[in-house]
């Protein structure tokens, strides 16, 4: 297994509050990539949002036997973390998972 740090971008169709934000944050804090080497040397952040627009960035990471499935799996947190905060498919739209780093061991 390998841990990956994957960056999930998205949009919100709906803004988000302060409140569904901090819930956001809270439940994807078990895999904040604050953890990892890599993570800690980037100093990254696991919500990420671009100035007044809607777009957003999210950032975790997972352990996993490859690139897909540590794709695979980050997305499927990031969509469950989502809907812990409350929001849907259709109010938060996510984009293709990109892995950015790689923790070395």
């Amino acid at each position: 297994m390998t841990t990956y740090v994957v960056t999930v971008p998205g949009t919100f169709l709906d803004a988000p509050t302060a409140e569904a934000r901090s819930t956001l944050v809270r439940a994807l804090r078990p895999v904040d990539p604050q953890s990892t080497d890599f993570g800690e040397d980037e100093e990254l952040d696991i919500l990420t949002m671009y100035g007044d627009s809607s777009a957003f960035s999210v950032r975790v990471a997972v352990d996993a036997d490859n690139p897909p499935a540590a794709e695979g799996a980050a997305r499927d947190l990031v969509n469950e973390a989502l809907g812990v905060a409350g929001f849907t498919e259709e109010t938060a739209r996510l984009g293709d998972p990109v892995i950015t780093g790689i923790d070395a061991e």
